[in-house]
């Protein structure tokens, strides 16, 4: 897939977050990369890059206090090559991009791994 209409389906995502996400989304860019930096990488303590598909660096909004000013925006990542990599049908992959960029969003907020790998195989046994 060509990087433009993967960053189109992360635009896609965003819209169609509930828009009381969408309103409280503050000092926080969501960018498109290929592939996690080795860096990135070592922070989550992953080995392989394709077992990361996203990745938020900040400061959730919870732990913001009153001297939480002038700082540069909070940066979520969303890793092209290995999303792609973990979905075996194009349709596939906008799914997906949907379930990483609520669940990078959601630690913007202030939930952590755990708690949100909790809900979300909760949610997957709903189903």
């Amino acid at each position: 897939m060509q990087i433009e209409e993967f960053r189109t389906l992360v635009v896609r995502a965003i819209e169609n977050l509930p828009p009381e996400f969408q309103r409280k989304l503050e000092n926080v860019d969501i960018v498109v990369e290929e592939w996690p930096t080795p860096g990135q990488l070592r922070q989550v303590k992953h080995i392989h890059p394709t077992q990361l598909l996203g990745l938020y660096q900040g400061v959730p909004q919870t732990r913001r206090g009153r001297g939480y000013a002038l700082v540069l925006p909070d940066k979520i990542s969303i890793f092209q090559k290995p999303i792609e990599a973990q979905c075996r049908f194009a349709d596939e992959i906008e799914a997906k991009i949907e379930e990483v960029v609520r669940h990078e969003i959601a630690h913007h907020f202030g939930l952590d791994e755990k708690t949100l790998r909790k809900i979300e195989g909760e949610k997957r046994s709903k189903k």
